[in-house]
């Protein structure tokens, strides 16, 4: 007999978290455990409320997949049976860890990795004046990769800001959408010349028309216009990497989908994430193997993590323990 069980837990921030779109102080996220013959998987979604989620509509769609599950569902039919998104990530992630636990093996080893690699993570900077966020930077200039929200009148000077006070960091811009053709194509230039490897979702999803035929001299990663193998033919003729997000894509399976198909339209892989704990980061390590970024930071970002965890030495996250996940 399978029996499902959900629930939505608050994970306090350290500090403020703020991007282009506002600020939040906790980490909500929604997590499932999926229980059969005295094993149990478990899975961990962070509602987007971008794309209208909320704690409690998500809740509501793993309720609605309940019969599924407990039915017996596996995770071909779990493609079909719930819309791509958190509540569909935390229950595919669950099935995943229950399989992997069941057969007694650990969940990489079926998608055909031989082990899991520790992975180097970006660091993110969350938005502020340029002063606040070359502190920031300063306090983690020792780490490989940082990256910087921006979205506002002072992005060169944050930037700018930010590489004299880590100087040795390469730096990821993420404008969340914040900015327009205008100013990217003012600023895009400069951040080259301060040496900024890449800039994420630079436009609204809605208006990323306007990428098509501009040569941007920074790579241009694909995040809030990407979520599924659905939106991948524009985005391949837009951006040149792809930001794959489990929480986007509805789980780990789609997500290893997704990065098959980008690679195969010639696009460069990042896996990022959302604030959420090391539950939510352990699945997302499969898809990152060899990805040229890697942005899994969300437990770094928070006050406290789950117990036990992922350890992170560093910037370096080493392979998740088999009591956490997989």
């Amino acid at each position: 007999m399978r029996t499902l069980e959900a629930q939505i837990e608050r994970w306090p921030i350290a500090g403020v978290f703020t991007i282009a779109r506002g600020s939040k102080t906790e980490a909500v996220v929604v997590t499932v455990e999926i229980a059969e013959n005295g094993v149990v998987g478990r899975g961990e979604g962070t509602p987007y409320l971008r794309n209208g989620e909320t704690p409690e509509s998500v809740m509501a769609e793993i309720e609605a997949a309940r019969g599924f599950v407990e039915a017996g569902g596996d995770l071909a039919g779990l493609q079909t049976a719930m819309r791509a998104g958190a509540a569909r990530n935390a229950v595919d992630c669950a099935l995943w860890d229950l399989t992997a636990k069941r057969e007694g093996r650990p969940a990489y080893a079926a998608t055909g990795l031989k082990r899991l690699e520790p992975l180097k993570t970006a660091y993110t900077l969350s938005l502020a004046a340029p002063d606040v966020m070359a502190e920031q930077a300063r306090a983690n200039a020792r780490r490989p990769l940082l990256k910087l929200k921006i979205g506002g009148p002072d992005d060169l000077d944050r930037v700018q800001a930010v590489r004299d006070a880590a100087p040795k960091c390469r730096l990821i811009v993420d404008a969340n959408e914040g900015l327009t053709l205008d100013d990217l194509i003012r600023l895009a230039p400069e951040f080259a010349k301060l040496g900024v490897k890449l800039i994420e979702q630079p436009l609204k999803a809605r208006e990323d028309e306007a990428l098509e035929g501009y040569a941007c001299p920074v790579p241009l990663c694909a995040d809030e216009s990407l979520h599924t193998r659905e939106e991948l033919a524009l985005c391949a003729r837009r951006y040149q990497v792809a930001n794959i997000k489990l929480d986007k894509t509805g789980g780990l399976t789609e997500a290893l989908a997704l990065k098959a198909e980008a690679l195969a339209a010639g696009m460069q892989i990042m896996v990022g994430c959302m604030v959420s704990t090391s539950l939510a980061m352990a699945p997302a390590m499969i898809v990152a193997q060899g990805a040229e970024f890697v942005d899994l930071d969300g437990p770094l970002l928070l006050a406290r993590d789950r117990t036990p965890g992922l350890t992170y030495i560093g910037s370096m996250i080493e392979p998740p323990p088999p009591a956490l996940w997989g």
